[in-house]
């Protein structure tokens, strides 16, 4: 159970904060962030927000006011230790922050944890964690709800909407509980348009992305002696013919769990450096253990690992056997 009141009290005990989420962020981890910029500027705070990677194109309507910055190690590496609290939204592993890690680790300033993923590593001073939460998003509204930290107006509705939409699969998830919706009403009340969101999120994609996605549905494969387990393929050739990048790759992964009888989804995307897996499951599926196997981690039908240090084609056969044993799970 998360505790609001100390959170609140470290808010309040506090002038100036700094905030990250993890790499390639998505619509919990931007929504997230922008959400407590905005409670936290209600309160006259300091208030800054560095991220590894760019944001997504599709998720720049989320920071109108363009406070998101990219990292930048000559410029923001003195911020992590000026600042009075550190604080780590939609993620719960430090490597998520790549070449940020050193920074965050190494200062002496307060760190807080703010997300709702399983299996933290102990990298904060405070978590306010839960997996029962729908999204990090829906963490936030409840700080707002519980504590009267300030009011909900529609400034910190709009992309608490976007998190909690999109991490409960347009609320078509399992975590998709008559308090989800009841969030959501209070939220459309304070004027979020529920199509104007979902347009901006799904319905505005740039061409190359539309290329990418054919190419990756060619590439679906099934294994397995039942062919449960469904993989596509991303090249950096692939992105290079398309011209897409890696964030256009959001929920590809989803494609290939729609595909009869298959159980495990997943999605290996090349990187410049090593490459990533994607993976999604139905059930009670753990792929969150499997995703640790290899140094990731996640929920338990929706995870991923990056892998550095290694290259696509040495590890995809041995992560396919791995996962027809979790099958049996």
């Amino acid at each position: 159970m998360i505790d609001f009141e100390l959170l609140k009290k470290i808010i309040l005990e506090h002038n100036s904060f700094l905030l990250t989420t993890h790499v390639n962020p998505d619509a919990d981890a931007i929504g997230s962030e922008v959400a407590f910029y905005f409670i936290l500027k209600e309160l006259g705070k300091e208030v800054y927000i560095v991220n590894y990677s760019d944001t997504p194109y599709n998720l720049e309507f989320l920071d109108r006011d363009r406070k998101i910055e990219k990292f930048e190690a000559e410029k923001h590496s003195s911020l992590f230790n000026k600042v009075d609290v550190l604080v780590a939204l939609d993620f719960n592993r430090s490597n998520r922050i790549v070449k940020m890690r050193d920074s965050f680790e190494n200062s002496a300033k307060l760190k807080i944890c703010i997300d709702h993923h399983q299996d933290p590593e102990n990298f904060a001073n405070y978590f306010f964690n839960d997996e029962q939460y729908s999204a990090t998003g829906h963490v936030i509204f409840n700080l707002i709800e519980k504590t009267n930290i300030v009011k909900l107006n529609y400034q910190t509705a709009y992309p608490i909407y976007a998190a909690i939409m999109t991490d409960t699969g347009s609320f078509r998830f399992d975590r998709t509980t008559p308090e989800i919706h009841m969030i959501a009403a209070k939220l459309l009340i304070q004027g979020v348009k529920p199509d104007e969101v979902y347009d901006r999120l799904y319905d505005q994609s740039k061409f190359s992305k539309i290329k990418l996605l054919g190419k990756t549905l060619h590439s679906l494969q099934l294994y397995g002696d039942k062919n449960q387990i469904g993989y596509m393929k991303i090249t950096r050739d692939d992105f290079a013919v398309t011209d897409a990048v890696e964030s256009d790759t959001e929920n590809f992964v989803n494609f290939s769990l729609s595909v009869e009888g298959v159980k495990i989804g997943l999605l290996f995307i090349e990187l410049e450096e090593g490459f990533k897996v994607s993976f999604r499951s139905k059930g009670k599926i753990p792929v969150n253990k499997l995703a640790a196997e290899f140094g990731g981690g996640g929920h338990i039908n929706a995870a991923g690992a990056r892998i550095i240090d290694y290259s696509l084609m040495d590890l995809l056969p041995q992560i396919l056997k791995k996962t027809e044993k979790y099958l049996d799970k």
